[in-house]
């Protein structure tokens, strides 16, 4: 696979560095690496979890700050799963990007939130 480049080369190494200032990478398998990502996504999640939409404004300043330091550990936990299976995540992105274009096209499924195979199955598309 290609290597990184840019913000996400940056990001990457920022991770590495702090991981093996406190030699953690003896822990982190992929395993455990996809298990913290689900909590820190747990606590993201929890964050909107009485709300009515979870708009900005429904959120107030301190609570924002603390979705976004939620937001920054699952992009952690994620950029230190992609550097432990040397997976070059923009690479996956524009790949994933080229199937859902398929999987779901622009003009048949437009303001329709439905799974590919709902929408397949009532024969619209």
């Amino acid at each position: 696979m290609s290597e990184p480049s840019g913000q996400f080369l940056q990001l990457r190494d920022l991770v590495r560095q702090f991981v093996d200032e406190r030699d953690w990478d003896q822990f982190h398998t992929p395993k455990n690496l996809s298990a913290a990502l689900a909590v820190e996504a747990a606590e993201l999640l929890e964050h909107f979890q009485w709300l009515q939409h979870g708009r900005p404004g429904e959120l107030g300043e301190a609570k924002l700050r603390e979705v976004k330091h939620e937001m920054a550990d699952v992009l952690v936990y994620l950029v230190r799963l992609a550097d432990k299976l040397d997976v070059d995540l923009v690479a996956a992105v524009q790949e994933k990007m080229v199937l859902n274009r398929a999987k779901y096209p622009a003009d048949q499924v437009r303001g329709d939130a439905r799974k590919y195979y709902e929408y397949k199955r009532d024969g619209q598309a």
